[in-house]
C-alpha cells in the first residue's frame, strides 16, 4: 500500500475514484480547497470527476505510485 493525497483547487466539488488491484475501490466527495489522504495499492488509478450541468465530467487520471514524481495519464 502506498499513501497518497489529492488537494482539490477547484472552486467546485469533485468525485475521487480509486480503482486498484484484488477488487480494491475508494470513492470519495472531495469539497473546494479540501486535501484528502489515503492509502492505496501500488498502481492504482485514480480518477478525478467533476460535476457539470449535463452530468459527471472526467477531469483527471493519475496513478498512484511510490515514487515523489506525480505521473499523470491523459484522460
Amino acid at each position: 500500500m502506498v499513501d497518497f493525497s489529492y488537494r482539490n483547487i477547484t472552486s467546485s466539488m469533485v468525485i475521487l475514484k480509486c480503482i486498484g488491484p484484488d477488487s480494491f475501490f475508494l470513492e470519495r466527495a472531495i469539497f473546494p480547497q479540501e486535501v484528502f489522504s489515503s492509502m492505496a495499492p501500488e498502481g492504482s488509478q485514480l480518477e478525478i470527476w467533476g460535476i457539470e450541468s449535463y452530468g459527471p465530467n472526467l477531469e483527471q487520471r493519475l496513478r498512484v505510485s511510490s515514487s515523489k514524481k506525480e505521473d499523470t495519464v491523459a484522460a
